[in-house]
């Protein structure tokens, strides 16, 4: 329980707040560095009904329905990136379809979270609502593949605003409240990221639908989520939020934004991303461009740390008090370490069913029925975690459970082998759970723990940019690791197997292009190729490609070891369990949302 002494000093903090200091940029001193400020008002002194109102309900169906597509993007196209090529193309740039989408949501999280915690957030957020429309129906009616890059980038720029749902649900409920906010939102994710494969491979089976269904489908999501926010997200405006402040007008605001940082900050985390993922796709890890790409991304980034420290700011992009934050930068780092996982394996792990697990006649539909479970995994796990989060409390005990537990079941995928398919899905499945269960934790800490709550939105999108910068370089260690060992393995054991069963030497380099390309025509044209001597090099093709997975699967232990010297700096939360809420929603006559002005004054 609180001291008299903690409580007074919280009191007069806050009403200072609400008064005269800037709350955006408070840095809070040695004595008030274990307070938590920026609220608007509690619980018990919000109206009845409020909660049960249209603008609450609808706002909340609106990050929903905006979550959905954000997951969608991703989750929809990511399996079925060949077939669009083979339909648009064929373009070498197609990879850029995935690239663009993160390299330009990765940065903007930051940049949502920063202005829209300056001016509000209400139109910025409509705003991602339109460019997501557009964005859906530029690459639904995509004719090339650049066509197709130009509107992933347009989704890209909305997603920002869709991801940024921990701090918008964050700051309308109360604090005690975030972790089942969040589960209830996850709910959202299943048809785009737990059933996602079985979706797009079931677009690209029905007739006169192909990949565009996908498209189009996330088109009407985008336009329902915009009407929502349209017609029921109204969150403190500009004036409200700045009340009583010295410097309360815009264009002090717009004269003082940190336009060099986030020139600093945007251009050397894109170019570091797309380094990143350049290296062994587009271009050879040892190119210049890659390491290029690389170099320059850090140096510039370590220049914008350098500005935000030294230059004389007065309103600095990102406030650097937060890294001195224990807690949330390690709420931030455990979020990285086990969104990787999810993303690394949404696309290791259907690669690696339909090679080992994978039925003769290519079913596509039960290739993305098991391609699920990395999805359902998490958001097994996510929503879980939400749930039990709180009424368990020791959160921090939780994460070290929850993440030892979900290593150790991911590192034991190394024991599988092609006729062990049960098994793998059984470890996968758990391994993703407890991942997810920590992912859910750590995303509402990296809100619930930050000192100052009028910083909720910088705080939130600084999360989400670290997770994105976390995962990319765990996909990029994983899919190298992959490229590396399969290379090896399948070169050391596949043509000595083939030329044993009694396949011409000089017909081994035709078998492996037909694997490649998986159908009975292509092997009944390699020379010599017979019944027993296909399946003996396919058998051999399985276990090469077992060795080159047990590889990543052991180096998730490296990983592993990490979040769990990180979970020791990751905080209880039941300190921060309380009825105090950031920001409310109101009607279109500025009094609280689901009650009227002549009720309030009832109530008062």
């Amino acid at each position: 329980m609180a001291s008299k002494s903690s409580i007074e000093l919280e009191r007069s903090i806050n009403a200072a707040t609400a008064t005269t200091a800037s709350p955006v940029h408070q840095v809070l001193t040695a004595e008030t560095e274990t307070v938590v400020i920026g609220y608007e008002t509690d619980l018990d002194k919000l109206p009845l009904g409020y909660y049960r109102s249209r603008f609450f309900l609808g706002s909340m169906l609106a990050v929903g329905l905006g979550l959905w597509c954000a997951v969608s993007c991703f989750g929809f196209a990511a399996p079925i990136l060949a077939q669009i090529n083979d339909d648009l193309g064929p373009d070498p740039r197609y990879i850029w379809i995935s690239l663009v989408y993160n390299a330009v949501l990765a940065p903007s999280l930051v940049l949502v979270g920063r202005l829209s915690d300056i001016f509000g957030r209400r139109y910025w957020f409509i705003g991602g609502g339109v460019f997501g429309v557009v964005g859906a129906i530029v690459c639904a009616t995509a004719k090339t593949i650049p066509m197709l890059i130009g509107g992933n980038v347009l989704l890209g720029m909305a997603t920002a605003t869709q991801m940024s749902f921990h701090f918008v649900m964050g700051e309308l409920v109360p604090m005690r409240f975030r972790y089942i906010g969040n589960a209830f939102l996850y709910c959202f994710t299943f048809p785009g990221s737990g059933v996602a494969p079985s979706i797009s491979y079931s677009f690209i089976e029905r007739a006169g639908v192909s990949w565009r269904g996908v498209y189009w489908l996330i088109l009407g999501g985008e336009a329902a989520a915009l009407a929502c926010w349209t017609l029921f997200y109204f969150p403190p405006s500009f004036n409200k939020m700045h009340a009583g402040e010295a410097h309360a007008t815009k264009t002090y605001w717009i004269q003082h934004f940190d336009y060099v940082g986030m020139v600093l900050f945007s251009g050397g985390f894109v170019v570091f991303l797309l380094g990143l993922s350049w290296g062994g796709t587009v271009y050879p890890w040892k190119s210049a461009g890659t390491i290029a790409s690389i170099v320059v991304g850090v140096v510039v980034l370590i220049a914008f740390v350098l500005w935000e420290l030294y230059a004389p700011l007065r309103e600095p992009l990102i406030p650097m008090h937060l890294f001195r934050n224990t807690e949330w930068v390690a709420a931030c780092v455990l979020l990285g370490l086990g969104a990787g996982v999810y993303y690394a394996f949404a696309i290791i792990w259907p690669s690696q069913a339909a090679v080992m697990y994978g039925r003769a006649d290519g079913d596509l539909t039960y290739l993305g029925g098991i391609s699920n479970i990395v999805g359902l995994g998490i958001i097994g796990g996510q929503i879980t975690g939400g749930l039990l989060a709180e009424a368990i409390g020791k959160t921090k005990i939780q994460v070290m459970v929850v993440f030892g537990l979900g290593g150790v079941f991911l590192a034991c995928m190394a024991t599988t082998t092609p006729d062990t398919k049960g098994q793998a899905i059984a470890l996968l499945t758990i391994g993703c759970f407890f991942i997810g269960w920590n992912e859910s934790i750590c995303l509402a800490n990296a809100t619930i723990c930050v000192r100052n709550q009028r910083e909720i939105g910088v705080a939130g999108g600084m999360a989400g940019s670290i997770r994105a910068a976390i995962c990319a370089v765990l996909e990029t260690v994983y899919i190298t690791v992959l490229s590396n060992r399969l290379t090896q393995t399948i070169a050391d054991q596949v043509p000595p197997a083939l030329v044993d069963a009694g396949l011409p030497s000089s017909s081994v380099e035709a078998f492996l292009s037909a694997v490649a390309v998986g159908t009975s025509e292509a092997f009944a044209a390699v020379p010599g190729a017979t019944a027993s001597i296909i399946a003996v090099g396919m058998r051999a093709y399985k276990v090469a490609n077992s060795d080159a997975y047990r590889t990543v699967y052991l180096t998730t232990i490296a990983f592993s070891s990490l979040a769990m010297v990180m979970t020791l700096f990751a905080p209880n939360t039941e300190k921060y369990m309380t009825s105090k809420v950031v920001a409310t929603l109101h009607n279109e006559d500025n009094t609280f949302a689901g009650t009227s002005e002549k009720k309030l004054e009832e109530q008062a």
